[in-house]
């Protein structure tokens, strides 16, 4: 009995092994029917893709709406802005004047004989068609005031009824401020996310008396103005709110094939000159040494020279200007009536190296456009020495071998974009020029600001993280501090 019921267990046994192993296929499907809707409701229980970046996340700008008298009054006026030049034909084509003829010195048709001090109405009609402006304040990072400063003052700046009269070149300035700091949003941020442009040198807004031979106005000493971020054509070596940015020059290009085309004309030139210098004496400078380079040039057999004394018309020529540059190899450039010049950022779209006397010339200055790295793009030369006859111009070029000059040759080309305005009317998607460069610079600065804001309280803003001294390596003392060391301001 017993081995009957073994055997029959065996049999049984045998029998369900045949028949999972005949169906072995439904017992897995039935075991992962769980699992499978398992994987299903996970499916439907997991969250959706995230929504593509917002490309204008932190980028926003929010214009103010100013009256008019703070801007396009003072173009309807603008026979009122020179005593000498019709800026109303210079402010022409939104800012960049007068289109120049195509030639074989400014082949382009986006070539523009444009003022100096243009920058305000260029930067204004720029940021009209900038892609992230917002309508909602508390949306924007940076808040644009659209105030000509520059064109403001520069009806008082000469002889004239108004040019004593201090009450009348700054009352712009009591009246824009009263203005803004009306505003909410000026209590955001007590306005230190403001920006504007005021398209001259800084010290023709830093009047440090009332005298009525005193020059300029007091508008970025103003206690409201000292929280916002002026952008100028030079900037103060021993203040931190003012930015510079660069000079308008001649070349405004409206699409990124023009910029490649320029960028590839000027980088293949062939330059006859070693170099050359464009400009006019100044004897009423005892520290100038024009006069030392204007002989050096006449003298050498490898410099172009362009006299720019007060009868020489051809250095209102962009024409002639520009094709001094486009045949030199380097480009004098020497402190002007101030530090800066615009010949530097002319001669550097022509694809020539520069040569600066004066680290106030452009190392201090354009921070956001220009590199670091001084040497990678420019030559430095100390103007004590040329003053005091220690070195000759010509005899520090020269040792310059073919790499290197090439090495710095590409550089400046690379650099072009960053240097110029593009037409306010074009459009170049994936190249940036100036005012892309400047929009960041101010976005990123209005950033550290608000990041500091929530950690320490403003009495201890840390501006001298925009001094030049830690733009240049981090310290307080940097070895070009006697450069700046007998100013008073």
């Amino acid at each position: 009995m017993e081995k009957f019921s073994t055997k029959r267990r065996r049999i049984t046994a045998a029998a369900a092994a045949a028949f999972f192993i005949r169906h072995y296929p439904y017992f897995i499907y039935i075991l992962f029917i769980p699992f499978l809707f398992s994987i299903k409701f996970l499916h439907l229980r997991s969250p959706p893709s995230p929504p593509p970046m917002n490309p204008c996340s932190n980028r926003y700008i929010y214009i103010h709406n100013l009256p008019s008298r703070f801007n396009t009054d003072l173009l309807h006026n603008c026979r009122s802005l020179s005593q000498w030049t019709d800026m109303c034909l210079l402010l022409s084509n939104s800012g960049l004047g007068p289109p120049l003829p195509p030639s074989s010195i400014l082949p382009c048709s986006t070539c523009y004989s444009t003022n100096q001090f243009s920058l305000e109405l260029i930067f204004h009609n720029r940021i009209n068609r900038y892609p992230c402006l917002t309508t909602n304040s508390s949306q924007a990072t940076a808040i644009f005031v659209p105030f000509y400063a520059g064109l403001d003052i520069s009806r008082h700046l000469w002889s004239g009824s108004t040019a004593g009269n201090i009450s009348v070149r700054d009352s712009s300035l009591h009246d824009l401020t009263r203005w803004l700091t009306s505003q909410p949003e000026w209590a955001v941020m007590g306005g230190r996310d403001h920006f504007f442009v005021a398209g001259r040198i800084t010290w023709d807004f830093r009047r440090l008396t009332d005298g009525e031979n005193e020059w300029g106005s007091k508008l970025l000493l103003s206690p409201a103005v000292l929280n916002m971020t002026a952008l100028v054509i030079e900037s103060s070596p021993w203040h931190t709110n003012d930015m510079a940015v660069p000079y308008p020059t001649y070349f405004h290009p409206s699409t990124v094939r023009d910029v490649a085309a320029w960028q590839e004309r000027v980088g293949r030139l062939r330059r006859q000159l070693l170099f050359s210098f464009a400009g006019a004496p100044r004897p009423n400078r005892t520290d100038d040494i024009r006069g030392r380079l204007t002989e050096e040039c006449k003298g050498s057999a490898r410099c172009g020279l362009l006299e720019c004394g007060s009868s020489e018309r051809r250095c209102h020529s962009p024409e002639s200007v520009m094709k001094l540059f486009q045949s030199s190899v380097f480009c004098l450039q020497p402190q002007g009536d101030s530090y800066t010049r615009r010949s530097a950022f002319d001669a550097m779209v022509a694809g020539c190296i520069p040569v600066f006397f004066h680290p106030g010339s452009a190392y201090v200055q354009y921070y956001w456009h220009l590199p670091r790295n001084y040497s990678s793009y420019s030559v430095f030369i100390a103007e004590k020495e040329v003053r005091e006859g220690k070195v000759k111009v010509e005899d520090v070029l020269v040792r310059f071998g073919k790499e290197r000059v090439r090495a710095m040759r590409e550089e400046v080309v690379r650099l072009i974009p960053r240097l110029v305005y593009g037409d306010p009317r074009g459009k170049m998607e994936s190249v940036k020029d100036a005012f892309d460069v400047t929009v960041e610079g101010v976005i990123q600065r209005v950033e550290r600001r608000r990041t500091r804001r929530r950690h320490e309280n403003w009495s201890s803003e840390g501006d001298e993280e925009e001094s030049w001294q830690f733009y240049l390596g981090g310290k307080e003392k940097h070895e070009w501090d006697y450069f700046f060391s007998s100013a008073s301001m």
